[in-house]
């Protein structure tokens, strides 16, 4: 999703769920999503062209989404009947959008609805006082984010390795941290490996290319889907060696360390995840037990 095209979404829920008076200076709020780049999973979002015969379950079925979710994202559908070519929103995760009341922030509502901090961030990104939210899984049923295998291997599958070719000075550690250079807190899915730009950066396991291509803060990102329902990350790359489907061994050339994107370390490094699938999509793992040499 283009930032343009995130802030007409956003406006269109909150046009559609009544909260009309959330954003009501329409260049106030595109300055306001300009400096705050669009969050992976709200990348994700997609839209839905009704073709002839299809239902709002079949719709559901075929994203894996609770028919509820699409109900909640899309008010225009009434009495679960969607119409020959309308267009739906159809969101990457079950859940809903929900008014942030006022004085209270994401973290606040991601207790409230009994929904883990980092998958709230992960969904919200850097909003600082959101006004309105996605609430992922709340709607009853389990989720498969859209870059999962549509036939999960068993979860006991373990990864290990290193992604870089000598084991580095972690400049960043995983979890909640203060941000170097604004002072804020922040929860940092992942570990920055201090290297020199150009440094090859290598899969640590056996796996799958989901994505190969520039994305938001993450800059040039390499995510590769592994077996067992996991996933590793390779963000702020100044090169990606690989493409989308292509399958890769332990040790392959994924690309280059670089300074792409946002990074939070002044430093060039390598921001390197571990994430497992759940009810609440993939969700960041503290990837310190995958690091191996």
């Amino acid at each position: 999703m283009t930032r343009p095209y995130r802030l007409v979404f956003i406006c269109g829920l909150v046009s559609a769920l009544g909260l009309g008076f959330i954003l009501p200076d329409l260049q106030s709020a595109n300055a306001a999503v300009e400096s705050c780049p669009t969050p992976p999973a709200l990348s994700r979002f997609q839209r839905h062209v009704v073709a002839r015969g299809e239902t709002l379950e079949s719709i559901a079925q075929l994203y894996n989404l609770n028919p509820a979710t699409i109900i909640s994202m899309n008010p225009a559908v009434k009495n679960g009947t969607v119409t020959v070519g309308s267009e739906l929103q159809i969101p990457p995760y079950n859940g809903i959008v929900v008014e942030v009341p006022q004085g209270q922030t994401w973290r606040q509502v991601a207790a409230k609805y009994k929904v883990r901090a980092d998958a709230m961030f992960e969904v919200n990104g850097c909003q600082q006082n959101p006004r309105v939210v996605f609430v992922p899984g709340v709607n009853g049923l389990p989720n498969r984010p859209l870059t999962a295998s549509r036939t999960p291997t068993p979860s006991t599958t373990q990864i290990s390795g290193y992604p870089l070719p000598a084991v580095t000075t972690v400049g960043l550690p995983y979890g909640w941290q203060i941000h170097p250079t604004t002072g804020e807190v922040f929860f940092h899915s992942g570990v920055d490996l201090l290297a020199a730009v150009g440094t090859p950066v290598q899969a640590i396991a056996p796996g799958t290319v989901a994505f190969a291509s520039e994305q938001g803060t993450y800059g040039k990102l390499v995510i590769i889907n592994h077996g067992g329902g996991l996933q590793s990350r390779y963000a702020h790359l100044d090169s990606i060696k690989v493409s989308v489907g292509q399958p890769v061994k332990k040790g392959d050339l994924l690309g280059t360390v670089g300074t792409t994107g946002q990074p939070a370390a002044k430093q060039s490094h390598l921001h390197f995840e571990v994430r497992s699938t759940s009810s609440l999509g993939w969700a960041a793992q503290d990837p310190k037990s995958y690091l191996t040499k």
